[in-house]
């Protein structure tokens, strides 16, 4: 298993993308989409009409708003330059409801000739090939369910929180990964609402006994302080500041 990081932080970010993950296992998974992430996708020269499965943690703009002028581009090229596999788009609830209205209102995105699926999750695990993916909810935000990703292939787990508060679920989610993707929105001295903070990240890799801690989601604050110090007071395990197209093996 591999991860890349297309976009370590947010929209309001002056040189981090905002949220996106590629994740290699047996096949190409997509974690989130946000602004900036298809042009660090294509940076690293991943064929991007070979991406089969999209997997969003939840459907605030810089976690997805990428998917937009992706999608226009993959209707392009199945019309006019070549074919792509069927697509499926895997999420909380609401997942069907948002991208079925953008591919009926966007114009030429109903011209697609390949299939999109929808599926929406709940705290149930499933298989995408060889790969099992376990959501779980997490709390982020009151008007909109939040999910965090499990993904175990090949004796390796990466959990990955999405935006998170600290909480039971996101414990258990992390519990003895291998490598753990969290939300550091902000410094431990400088707390925000609704996410994680260097300190909260460091408590959750203890308490689920990870191996590995990688921070991301930045903003721009974090970046005057050093997250991965406040996350070692917490932490003595392994721990990774991350930046956009670092690569980590599992």
């Amino acid at each position: 298993m591999r991860l890349t990081i297309l976009g370590s932080g947010t929209n309001t970010h002056p040189t981090r993308a905002a949220s996106g993950y590629l994740l290699y296992t047996s096949q190409l998974l997509l974690l989130d989409f946000g602004p900036r992430t298809l042009m660090n996708l294509m940076r690293i020269g991943v064929d991007r009409h070979s991406i089969t499965h999209i997997l969003f943690s939840h459907y605030h703009a810089d976690h997805f708003a990428d998917f937009i002028p992706f999608f226009f581009d993959a209707v392009f090229f199945s019309n006019h330059l070549g074919t792509r596999p069927d697509l499926t788009l895997i999420g909380p609830h609401g997942t069907k409801k948002l991208f079925r209205t953008l591919i009926q209102t966007l114009p030429g995105f109903d011209k697609a000739r390949f299939a999109v699926r929808f599926k929406e999750v709940s705290d149930r695990s499933f298989m995408i090939g060889h790969t099992k993916i376990s959501p779980r909810t997490v709390v982020h935000s009151p008007s909109l369910h939040s999910v965090g990703y499990r993904i175990e292939y090949g004796n390796k787990v990466l959990a990955y929180s999405g935006d998170a508060q600290y909480c039971k679920n996101l414990i258990r989610l992390c519990e003895d990964a291998n490598l753990a993707l969290l939300d550091c929105s902000f410094p431990a001295n400088k707390p925000g609402r609704g996410h994680l903070h260097a300190g909260e990240c460091g408590l959750v890799a203890k308490e689920a006994s990870a191996d590995c801690l990688v921070l991301s989601h930045f903003y721009p604050i974090a970046d005057r302080y050093n997250v991965r110090e406040q996350a070692g007071e917490r932490f003595d395990g392994r721990i990774v500041a991350g930046k956009d197209l670092m690569t980590i093996k599992l």
